[in-house]
């Protein structure tokens, strides 16, 4: 049986339209979220993401993506909600369904729910999971057989940094390798999304995009997500720093302006001076 895929961190900006936030002097804390650590498909509940945050702005940690096998548990099989929901668990359960995306609501909304299971869904025999939710799109559901397994949502592109980056998209749902290894795993959603396996441990999220960790096949374990990221932007005058020194702040080149942009890998803090 084949794990879910987890749900993506959640995605919000105001770049290049929506609110800008104004900030005086002084030193602001910034806080990059963990991916959730990846666990064994057979042990219900998966582990969500950790918040990012910066001034009035959240976005939330991803949803765990849901447990395959037989379990006593009778939420084993529902993905965990989240900025992006997890996707469901594997082996036909009529309880099985994707997790809630954009958890807590924000608007516009920050991610997707994770698939759900194909209608009367037996899953026999390759018992796949369904995949997590991105920021543009829903996971996509595992098939009636469970091969192949659900898709992970696709994320979305931003500019802020200077150039188009995709961030936020869903993990694979993993496949059981029966019969004959012939099941085929989700894909990992555009922007940092982990890919499932077929036999042996789901991809882990692209570090510093929030992607989701990919499902595991046949009782492994499942990819951990991606960190998350936090970006701002600034008019080229402004005067900022960012600490530690493993975020960073660089000027850019025409057309830009010289706007100056601050990366936040780690949790740190943003000085205006």
């Amino acid at each position: 049986t084949g794990g879910a895929g987890g749900g993506a961190g959640g995605y919000r900006t105001s770049f290049p339209g929506g609110t800008k936030i104004k900030l005086g002097s002084g030193s602001y804390p910034i806080v990059v979220g963990a991916g959730g650590a990846g666990i064994n498909t057979q042990t219900p509940p998966g582990n969500n993401g950790t918040d990012s945050t910066f001034s009035t702005i959240t976005s939330a940690g991803g949803g765990y993506g849901a447990a395959s096998g037989a379990s006593c548990n009778p939420t084993a099989h529902v993905g965990g909600a989240g900025g992006s929901g997890g996707g469901a668990g594997s082996v036909g359960d009529p309880n099985a369904a994707g997790g809630s995306g954009n958890s807590p609501p924000t608007s516009p909304p920050q991610g997707n729910p994770g698939g759900g299971l194909a209608p009367l869904a037996t899953q026999s025999p390759y018992y796949g999971g369904s995949g997590g939710g991105g920021a543009s799109a829903a996971g996509g559901n595992s098939s009636p057989t469970g091969s192949p397994a659900g898709n992970g949502g696709a994320g979305s592109a931003n500019s802020i940094s200077g150039s188009p980056v995709t961030y936020a998209g869903g993990g694979g749902g993993g496949v059981g390798n029966t019969p004959a290894g012939t099941g085929i795993a989700g894909t990992g959603g555009a922007g940092g999304g982990g890919a499932g396996a077929r036999a042996g441990n789901g991809t882990s999220g692209t570090a510093n995009t929030g992607g989701g960790g990919g499902g595991a096949g046949s009782q492994n374990t499942g990819g951990s997500g991606g960190s998350g990221v936090v970006i701002l932007r600034a008019p080229g005058s402004a005067n900022i720093s960012a600490a530690p020194g493993t975020n960073t702040v660089t000027t850019l080149p025409a057309p830009a302006g010289g706007c100056k942009v601050a990366t936040f890998t780690v949790s740190g803090d943003l000085t205006i001076s």
